[in-house]
């Protein structure tokens, strides 16, 4: 063992040795590069022309529909496509871009959040030697930096504890991070440091104690993913690009070069899913940035084409803000089957996560309980054993398909690319596929470099470092002051409003209805525990909002931080939806059914709503099931065998206790398993039973029921006070 901890550590050392000579000699030269970028960059930016409004969705179609020929159309809305968008239109190339979905309704949208460099990729490349790793590591730290920049309001560094176990593991790690520093050179977010074991554990009271030695934080970035690849999109679309979403690729059109003979892709077939309309979009080229999908959109091209994508399916969990602290993160480098685990605060709340299994291309993927269940059992190998993780506290859970690819242009077809794709086909089609959201500006900025030269068309260079995405020129770190000063709205809800919107969150405070309270003045949120307003839902139609999933999901984040929560904000952000884009009853009910099953499959209200039922058999004490059937029957006076509203409002009400009949009706309904409106005994003893065990937490029911029982019976208590004590 301790042979091998040498050979560990003279690998460990030599090859620092060479990464560390390698990482000065380009920083000096990158400083010099960047330097000169910067000014020329910021100088041609400056004749770059943005719309002051941001053209409708209907405006957008029309364009599309328009234009006798665009120079570049885009496939797909995700961050690397928007950022092709983003990349072409300020080059002044005429750049058309359309997603079958919603932006960001992907991959892009279902990440880790983390803005990263890739320490796990830095070790190999140093302990295998291997350039390729080490480029792709520099790469991702100068996206991650330029990222920060240009989305102040959305991203900021995160620092992450990396505890350490074995004391020889300490200094191993350290040089370790310590390179990774190294490489990122001058934009280096901050400086990594080890703590004791005390320090640890005061920035991280969570952690495991037992076997701890010490740890090291390290600083990477973090941010709302489905928010800034909308502000791609949006910022692409102020400059001009013709943006649809709800817009699918039908067929790629073709036609045959008069010069070469050569049959040529010159643009797509698209369809409106929302009204069925089909028309021809005409481009010099077309770009297939379609993530998982970059096979489908290939075969469009050439039937016959290899597969070159092998999706693997990440899933995460979201947990109650009380499992990290407000302001560190975790990894677990080294997880029961080699993976890597990242434990971060993310909205209040605290996200575990990822897995990593193979799985099926598909536009609806869904988190399983297995997958679930390995991230809870991994949380409970590094969390002291006085926080209880339980399975109830998960409150929701997604999975994201990440695009992993091989390369077509290599002899060696069947290994996986570390890094992203660019392929041009013989009819001229361009791919990117591959790489990760970090990176999604440089793979933007190749693909277009690639079509450029491919149709030999006239364009500027590539202007997107240092460009500021939407809402983040005026923004600063003091601006939901203004807010709170001048619209009279929440402190936390225009911290939110500042974080998302930037410099546009104004326009949002403008559409915020007077509350009649003395405070605060304006903005109703949509649900009490989250800073969402309903003026977000109207402000989100003129973001391209066309579902209420789009609300739920991406332009708020409420799906993926509470699915209970975004059940209940739907009625309300249907009605305001339908009022503005003029929904009849059958469309409103149209959207609320379709809303649920996103949240039931995709974000894992039913892997949530299960664990009611799937631990069917009660194994409840029989002083226990005496006790609840007693709570129970307090309750059902009429020994019916179930409970209804009325019932609830009866007890409720002999204890002066008022809570309106919409929030009972949600109430029982957590609970009532058949859906007939009434909540059986056997039902609520399901619920005991899984309350018991941690599969199900914060059921607002079994509160109820409990606080119901406790004030009467204090209130039947004969006072003795008067006797002393005595009868």
């Amino acid at each position: 063992m301790a042979f091998r901890k040498a050979v560990k550590g003279s690998i460990l050392i030599g090859g620092g040795a060479v990464a560390t000579v390698f990482g000065l000699s380009q920083l000096s030269q990158y400083r010099k590069k960047h330097g000169h970028l910067a000014s020329v960059e910021a100088s041609e930016c400056k004749t770059l022309q943005m719309q002051s409004h941001l053209p409708t969705r209907e405006s957008q179609l029309q364009g599309l529909q328009n234009t006798s020929e665009f120079d570049v159309l885009v496939i797909g809305g995700g961050a690397t496509g928007c950022g092709c968008a983003l990349d072409a239109v300020t080059r002044g190339l005429k750049t058309a871009l359309v997603e079958r979905d919603d932006f960001s309704s992907g991959t892009s949208s279902r990440s880790t959040k983390l803005i990263h460099g890739g320490v796990r990729y830095l070790q190999k490349a140093i302990m295998r030697l291997d350039f390729e790793q080490y480029r792709m590591v520099k790469e991702a730290l100068h996206e991650r930096a330029n990222l920060l920049e240009i989305a102040p309001n959305l991203s900021a560094p995160l620092p992450i504890m990396l505890p350490v176990y074995r004391w020889w593991q300490l200094p191993y790690y350290w040089v370790g991070i310590k390179l990774y520093d190294l490489v990122a050179g001058s934009q280096c977010l901050k400086s990594s440091y080890v703590l004791s074991k005390s320090k640890a554990l005061e920035l991280f009271p969570m952690l495991r104690k037992d076997k701890l030695v010490g740890a090291i934080v390290y600083y990477d970035g973090q941010h709302n993913d489905a928010r800034m690849n909308l502000a791609i999109a949006l910022t692409a679309a102020r400059y001009g690009a013709a943006t649809a979403n709800y817009t699918e690729v039908v067929c790629l059109l073709k036609k045959t070069d008069p010069k070469s003979g050569k049959v040529r892709v010159c643009g797509a077939r698209c369809r409106d899913v929302l009204t069925g309309q089909e028309f021809d979009v005409k481009a010099k080229c077309v770009i297939n940035a379609t993530g998982p999908f970059t096979d489908s959109v290939r075969k469009m091209d050439e039937q016959e084409v290899a597969n070159i994508c092998q999706p693997s399916a990440g899933v995460h969990i979201v947990m109650p803000g009380y499992y990290s602290p407000d302001n560190m993160g975790l990894l677990d480098p080294a997880t029961s089957d080699g993976r890597v685990i990242f434990f971060l605060p993310w909205q209040k709340m605290t996200i575990a996560g990822t897995t990593d299994t193979a799985t099926e291309v598909t536009h609806h993927p869904i988190p399983t309980e297995e997958d679930i269940n390995f991230i809870l059992t991994e949380v409970r190998n590094y969390l002291s054993c006085d926080v209880e993780v339980r399975r109830g506290d998960v409150l929701a859970a997604w999975s994201g398909i990440r695009p992993l690819v091989t390369d077509p242009n290599s002899k060696d077809t069947q290994s996986i690319s570390r890094n992203h794709v660019v392929h041009v086909s013989d009819s001229g089609l361009v791919t990117i596929a591959g790489g990760k959201w970090t990176t999604y500006r440089s793979m933007a900025q190749d693909a277009i470099d690639a079509a450029v030269n491919a149709h030999n068309l006239h364009a500027d260079s590539c202007k997107t470092v240092g460009l500021f995405l939407q809402g983040a020129n005026g923004w600063s770190p003091t601006l939901y002051i203004r807010l709170v000063q001048d619209y009279g709205l929440e402190n936390e809800v225009a911290q939110h409003l500042a974080a998302t919107y930037g410099d546009k969150a104004f326009e949002v405070a403008k559409l915020a209805q007077v509350t009649g309270k003395r405070w605060p003045i304006v903005g109703k949120r949509l649900v009490s525990e989250f800073p969402y307003i309903e003026s977000e839902v109207e402000y989100a139609i003129q973001e391209y909002a066309c579902t209420a999933v789009d609300i739920i999901a991406r332009r708020t984040r409420l799906a993926f931080l509470n699915v209970q929560a975004a059940e209940e904000a739907l009625p309300r952000i249907i009605e305001i939806m339908g009022k503005k884009l003029k929904w009849s009853e059958h469309k409103k009910k149209e959207e609320l059914a379709e809303a649920k099953k996103f949240l039931y499959y995709e974000m894992g209200y039913k892997v949530r709503s299960e664990q009611l039922t799937d631990h069917g058999e009660i194994t409840l004490t029989p002083m226990d099931i005496e006790r609840y059937k007693k709570r129970f029957h307090m309750f059902d006076k009429a020994g019916k065998g179930f409970i209804t509203i009325l019932d609830v409002q009866r007890v409720l009400e002999s204890i002066n206790l008022q809570i309106n009949e919409c929030a009972l009706h949600e109430i029982l309904n957590e609970v009532d398993l058949n859906k007939n409106g009434q909540v059986e005994l056997n039902e609520f003893l399901q619920l005991m039973n899984a309350i018991q065990k941690g599969y199900v937490s914060g059921s607002r029911l079994a509160v109820l029921m409990k606080t119901a029982e406790e004030n009467i019976h204090q209130r039947n208590v004969i006072s003795v006070d008067r006797s002393g004590g005595g009868l």
